[in-house]
Order: C-alpha cells, then sequence, then structure tokens
C-alpha cells in the first residue's frame, strides 16, 4: 500500500509537468516543418536548403549533449533544465527573424545548442526516482508528448499559418516561431520552483515515502551490481554495449525525424494543400500513435520483456513507412500505412529507453546516455537533409521514405541481435 501510494503520488507530480515540458519541447524543435508550407516559398528556400536547416539542428545538439548532462548531475536537474528551456524558448523564437539561408542556419543550429541535454537531462532525471521494473511506462507517460505534440501542434500551427497570415505585417509562419517560442521560457521559470532535484529534497514526499523509493533503487543497484556501470566515465563511453545502443538509436531517428519534418509535405503530397487540413490530419495520425504507446509499453511492462516488443513494433512501423510509397496513388491507403509507420516508430522509444537505464548509473549514467543520445540524434541530421536532396533530386519523396523503413527495420534488428548476448543488461 505505502509503495502503491507512494508512486502514485510521484507520477501525479512529476509525470505532467515533465509532460508538457516535452511537449513544448518537441513542438519547438519540429514546427519548422509547418512554417515551411509558407517560409520556403517567401524566401525562396529549396527542398535541400530546408532540409539542410532541419537536420542543422542536431550539429549543435549533439556536440553539446554530453557536457550538458554532465553538468545537469553535478548542479542539479532544476536549474539546468530551467536555463534550457529558457534559452531555446528565445532561440525558438528569433526564428521570426529569418531572411536568409544563413541566418537559417545559425539559428536552428543555435536552437540545438539550447536543447541539447533536454531529452537525456530528463530520462536521467526519472531514474532518480523510479525502479526500472517501472521505468516503461513511465517513460511511455512521459514520451507520448511527441504524439501529443503532433495531436496539440499541428492543428494549432495549421490554424496559425491559416489564420494569422499577414497580421501586424507579419508572415503566418513568423507567428508560428514567435507563439510556439514563448511557452518555453515561462515553463523555466516555473521549472526552479516546481522541481526537485531528487526524492530527498522533495517536500511534498513522508520520510517513509522517501526512504521507500530510495531503498527501492539500492536494492535495484545491489541485485545487479556485477553488471551496472556507475562512476566510470571512461568505461560507459567506451562499452561496447553503449555503441550497440547508439547504432540502433541512430537508425530508430531517422525513421522519427524522417516523419517528423516532412509529415506535412507528406500529407500534401496526398492531395491535402489547405494547412488547416494538414494539421487536422497529422493530429490524428499522433493521437492513434500515442494510444499505442501506452498500450505497447503497459503489456511491455506487465512480462518484462523489451527486445521482442522493440522488434515487432519496429518491423510493423517499417513496413508502414515502405506501404506508404507503393499506395501513394491511393491516398487513403496512403495515410492508413503513415499511420502504421508513426505508431510503429513511436512505440519503440519508450521501451528502448529502458535498455541503457538497467545497467548506467550515476555519473556514467548521466554520460552513457547522453552518448546514445547523442549518436542516435546524427539520424535527426541524416534524415531530414537526405530526404531534402533525395526529393529534389527525384522530384519525389517515395524512395526517401522506403530508405527511411528500411533504416527502422535495421534499428530493431539491431536490438534484437542482441537480446541473446547481453542479457544480463536486460530485465
Amino acid at each position: 500500500e505505502l509503495t502503491q501510494r507512494t508512486y502514485a503520488k510521484v507520477s501525479w507530480r512529476l509525470l505532467p509537468f515533465l509532460f508538457v515540458l516535452y511537449i513544448v519541447a518537441y513542438l519547438d524543435r519540429v514546427n519548422v516543418s509547418f512554417a515551411q508550407l509558407q517560409m520556403k516559398s517567401e524566401l525562396g528556400f529549396s527542398d535541400a536548403v530546408y532540409g539542410l536547416g532541419a537536420g542543422i539542428f542536431f550539429a549543435g545538439y549533439i556536440l553539446f549533449e554530453i557536457p550538458s548532462n554532465l553538468i545537469l548531475e553535478r548542479v542539479g536537474a532544476k536549474f539546468w533544465i530551467a536555463r534550457i528551456m529558457i534559452m531555446w524558448g528565445i532561440v525558438s523564437s528569433c526564428m521570426m527573424f529569418v531572411q536568409s539561408e544563413t541566418w537559417f542556419y545559425v539559428l536552428r543550429f543555435l536552437l540545438g545548442v539550447g536543447e541539447a541535454g533536454f531529452a537525456p537531462g530528463i530520462i536521467l532525471y526519472i531514474t532518480y526516482w523510479y525502479p526500472s521494473e517501472r521505468r516503461a511506462r513511465v517513460f511511455s507517460r512521459y514520451m507520448i508528448a511527441l504524439a501529443v505534440s503532433g495531436v496539440v501542434g499541428s492543428p494549432l500551427s495549421g490554424w496559425i499559418l491559416h489564420d494569422m497570415n499577414g497580421i501586424n505585417g507579419w508572415s503566418g509562419w513568423q507567428w508560428l516561431f514567435l507563439l510556439e517560442g514563448l511557452p518555453a521560457v515561462l515553463l523555466g521559470i516555473v521549472v526552479l520552483w516546481y522541481l526537485d532535484d531528487s526524492p530527498r529534497t522533495a517536500s511534498w514526499l513522508t520520510e517513509d515515502e522517501k526512504q521507500l523509493i530510495e531503498h527501492s533503487l539500492a536494492a535495484e543497484q545491489r541485485a545487479t551490481s556485477h553488471t551496472h556501470i556507475s562512476q566510470n566515465l571512461r568505461q560507459a563511453l567506451t562499452h561496447p554495449y553503449v555503441w550497440s545502443l547508439s547504432l540502433s538509436y541512430f537508425f530508430i531517428l531517422c525513421g522519427l525525424y524522417g516523419i517528423s519534418f516532412w509529415l506535412p509535405q507528406l500529407l500534401q503530397g496526398l492531395g491535402t494543400h489547405d494547412t488547416l487540413m494538414i494539421g487536422i490530419l497529422s493530429a490524428v495520425l499522433y493521437g492513434i500513435a500515442a494510444c499505442t504507446m501506452l498500450l505497447v509499453s503497459k503489456h511491455s511492462d506487465a512480462t518484462g520483456e523489451r527486445h521482442w516488443h522493440i522488434a515487432i513494433c519496429g518491423s510493423i512501423g517499417a513496413l508502414g513507412f515502405c506501404v506508404s510509397t507503393l499506395v501513394s496513388h491511393i491516398p487513403l491507403l496512403s495515410f492508413a500505412a503513415l499511420i502504421l509507420a508513426t505508431c510503429g516508430v513511436l512505440a519503440v522509444l519508450p521501451l528502448f529507453w529502458t535498455l541503457p537505464t538497467t545497467f548506467l548509473h550515476g555519473t556514467a549514467a548521466a554520460a552513457g546516455i547522453a552518448c546514445i543520445n547523442s549518436c542516435g540524434n546524427i539520424g535527426g541530421f541524416v534524415a531530414p537533409y537526405g530526404i531534402g536532396l533525395l526529393k529534389q533530386a527525384t522530384g519525389s519523396s517515395h524512395i526517401a521514405v522506403f530508405l527511411l523503413g528500411i533504416a527502422l527495420f535495421i534499428g530493431c534488428s539491431i536490438i534484437l541481435s542482441m537480446a541473446c548476448t547481453t542479457q544480463e543488461h536486460t530485465d
């Protein structure tokens, strides 16, 4: 009874707030996918220019990811997450002033620098509160924000482009960056007084509840201490398991960011040109994906199995990508295939992060999680830029989308191949 009450209290206190933070973070990262529906023609940007600008975000993100997470582990989550949010909110809003390719690239790079450390920092923060057997559901409730950002952000972005274009002499895409960047600054200020660095500093927990959480985490570390990398930074950054997960995550994120940055254009290619309708269709797609994430993660926690869940979801998502290109002449079937692709790739993400958090702890967790996320996010550069180049060269996105499916399948196959040889690091 004490256990259930304690973790229910923690979840109600932390997860809704972290959920909102991630929605705002992801929306600011990918809202350029909607902005480009207007800014490309207005500023004369080609598909390749847009793809490079979308992807160059990850250059800044990757360079500062590991240092950012190490600083978070040292100074505490509350201060560092607040700093991250305020900086990226300011840079995101400044995107409204872009008038040239150079400034498009510069501000997207700075946005990556500002957001570096947020996603792995929150993953590390969650491990301070929950033992591994609870993390799939916790990660899914947090990462469902990826899907909900599409449910909320897609129609919102479509509405801003559609209805605010020309107000005060500004284009719709300029209003989009301004209105979706400011909430990050405001929430960053709220973080300073709302979040606690650890259960020990949480005034809203009783002493018994604090001890229960601390004892649960300590018992888990003792039970699997022979597999843990705790304070050895060098070992964390050279461990073969960390690099196998990094490679897998690269291919998985190729699928995720391919769909994130190009979904509006893919829907436009199915014959839908109204920006508001594109937003509504995107919301439907992401809404179905959100439900899928919760159901799959709940089943994974109930069975204690991770690898096959990842492999099956990834394979279904890969199939969706490939089929969407084969039936592109039938809009309804192609849209259904895109739903399948999005459900598959999003369901993989919370399950994936249960794997490294079972054997990385302390400073090693800060560095290892950031390393995996950094290497994986190279896919966030490769996929958008690669799609832009292929689309510009061939006049079609079909080949690029098919390759996204192949990449997702490869990433999940690596996870499955690790299951037998690294069983000691799994559940």
